[in-house]
């Protein structure tokens, strides 16, 4: 055999190993939940410096086995990554062709040349402290290709608008955190929600 094809042989185990080895499973999916439902218990309480530490892989791992049936219809495979102190990333496969028809079809409109389901990803900063959070969208792209973040924000108001809220989730404003969380903290590869 030559040293190529075994170069490029073990680069595709160590692929596949990777990508075997980053495979959510149900225990992790049944660990956030768990978390999940014992911070939503403290919610009424009052704050007690409770504190819930939440892995990166058990996030995703929710997000893809428990929570995808609950996305709205036109949002698929979603991930983040806690990428550093305050640093977050999110990825989703989106169906544009939603906002296509509400967007204005000029030059300058983005959304007027994006249609189908494609990745979009976002990344900013969460500051999440005295009971209020605020997240700075920094940069997004849509298949790898940079766009504005009014964008972005444009899906969010789309795929978040409902009776209760009318308007949509607004990016730019920030908002109270829920269950009584007064802060969360978040560092490479997981956060630590404060109660």
């Amino acid at each position: 055999m030559r040293p190529l094809t075994i170069g490029a042989g073990v680069l595709l185990l160590t692929v596949a190993l990777a990508g075997a080895a980053a495979a959510p499973t149900p225990q992790q999916a049944d660990a956030f939940a768990l978390k999940l439902a014992r911070i939503q218990a403290r919610g009424n309480s009052a704050p007690s410096g409770a504190r819930t530490e939440v892995p990166n892989d058990e996030l995703n791992a929710y997000l893809r086995l428990r929570y995808a049936s609950m996305l709205p219809s036109g949002v698929a495979d979603p991930s983040v990554t806690m990428a550093g102190p305050g640093r977050l990333s999110g990825r989703a496969i989106v169906d544009l062709d939603g906002i296509r028809k509400k967007s204005s079809g000029g030059w300058f409109d983005p959304a007027a040349y994006l249609s189908g389901r494609l990745p979009v990803t976002a990344v900013g900063t969460l500051r999440a402290v005295n009971g209020k959070g605020e997240f700075v969208l920094e940069r997004a792209d849509v298949s790898g290709i940079p766009v504005p973040t009014t964008l972005i924000q444009e899906l969010v108001t789309y795929y978040t608008t409902s009776p209760e809220l009318p308007e949509g989730f607004r990016l730019d404003r920030p908002f109270d955190l829920p269950s009584s969380i007064q802060r969360i903290d978040v560092v490479a590869g997981h956060a630590t929600v404060v109660q």
